[in-house]
């Protein structure tokens, strides 16, 4: 009886013999589009606040506002400094965004909504500085391209984890002591 069973089953297991294939270097890195916090992702191009607010005007008003206060379609992207430590924080790019290269990353695969991956890397370069502008980061002629964008330094970066990513999984570097960390 007992054989009768698996052998049922046996018949019943699919074979993936001759299925699929590999990836190829090239497909693997077509899909690696996160831009990390160094950087070294960001593709060539460059913008400046001046440029990106008139990106921002025809490109992104309609769902954030023409003060970047937000609307029912989009959140507001300025202003909730000094609130991350209060019982109702505000959330936006200026208070709790650990990374200028995050921003990048966004605006560049889900915005304009419904129509990521639309913008140049010129046009996300140059609403990254209008946000980061707007909310008090950099001047208004500072440049960002793929070497300045991960020097800006965001005002909550300390506000996640280390300073070095690596020293997540060392309790002692974290601060923690006697089993409590901050």
């Amino acid at each position: 009886m007992i054989l009768g069973a698996s052998a049922a089953v046996s018949a019943q297991t699919p074979s993936y013999k001759n299925v699929g294939r590999s990836p190829s270097k090239q497909e693997i890195s077509a899909w690696d589009l996160a831009i990390g916090p160094s950087g070294k992702e960001l593709p060539p191009g460059s913008g400046t606040a001046k440029t990106g607010a008139g990106i921002y005007a025809s490109k992104c008003v309609s769902c954030h506002g023409a003060n970047l206060e937000g609307t029912a379609t989009g959140p507001h992207l300025v202003g909730g400094q000094g609130t991350m430590s209060t019982l109702q924080p505000v959330r936006t790019i200026g208070s709790y965004w650990p990374f200028a290269t995050t921003i990048w990353d966004y605006i560049n695969r889900a915005m304009p909504h419904g129509r990521g991956g639309s913008l140049s890397a010129d046009e996300v370069y140059a609403l990254t500085a209008f946000l980061l502008f707007r909310n008090g980061i950099i001047s208004e002629t500072d440049v960002m391209d793929a070497k300045s964008l991960p020097k800006v330094q965001m005002p909550n970066r300390n506000g996640f984890v280390p300073a070095r990513l690596e020293d997540i999984s060392n309790m002692e570097k974290r601060g923690c002591r006697g089993g409590h960390c901050p």
